[in-house]
């Protein structure tokens, strides 16, 4: 397949919010909390949930611009399954980067009423993280089928990536 079969390409906006995200997204892994504990901290507990609410505020924000200007780069002659493996693994993706943010709140709104133990809060981490563990997945997947795209230069990879373009 040709690069020219694919003639759709995400705006600077689309792009500019897709790699923001990827760096915000790092930052939250960077600082993530280690150890329940830290939440004592009331610095560090009122950032966690700042932070939290600005993601969540900026990822539905991003949802709905993606949803309502940007169209998909696959190409028309994409199987089906293929096109329909996009679309689960990109809403995927949403789902649960919006549950790692609302189990995170809600197990800082826990510890805030004072339940900093017990089976219910093991239960909503032990919740939070299969979320996020789903959620490396799903990345992974993705920037799988990115390089995939990449390979077959059908100009899936240069609609978002800005770096090793696909040549015409």
């Amino acid at each position: 397949m040709s690069l020219g079969k694919n003639s759709a390409n995400y705006s600077k906006t689309a792009k500019l919010i897709h790699w923001g995200f990827v760096i915000l997204f790092v930052y939250g892994i960077a600082k993530q909390v280690d150890d329940i504990n830290q939440l004592e901290d009331v610095m560090f507990f009122r950032f966690e949930i700042i932070f939290a609410i600005i993601f969540f505020i900026l990822l539905i924000i991003r949802f709905i611009y993606m949803k309502k200007t940007q169209k998909t780069s696959i190409p028309d002659d994409t199987p089906k399954l293929q096109k329909i493996a996009s679309k689960f693994v990109h809403n995927g993706m949403y789902i649960l980067l919006a549950g790692t943010v609302l189990s995170g709140l809600l197990i800082g709104l826990l510890f805030w009423l004072g339940i900093k133990e017990g089976y219910f809060l093991d239960f909503i981490v032990n919740v939070h993280e299969l979320i996020i563990n789903l959620l490396y997945w799903f990345i992974g997947i993705h920037i799988i089928a990115a390089i995939y795209h990449r390979l077959k230069k059908d100009g899936v990879w240069s609609s978002m990536v800005p770096f090793l373009k696909e040549k015409k």
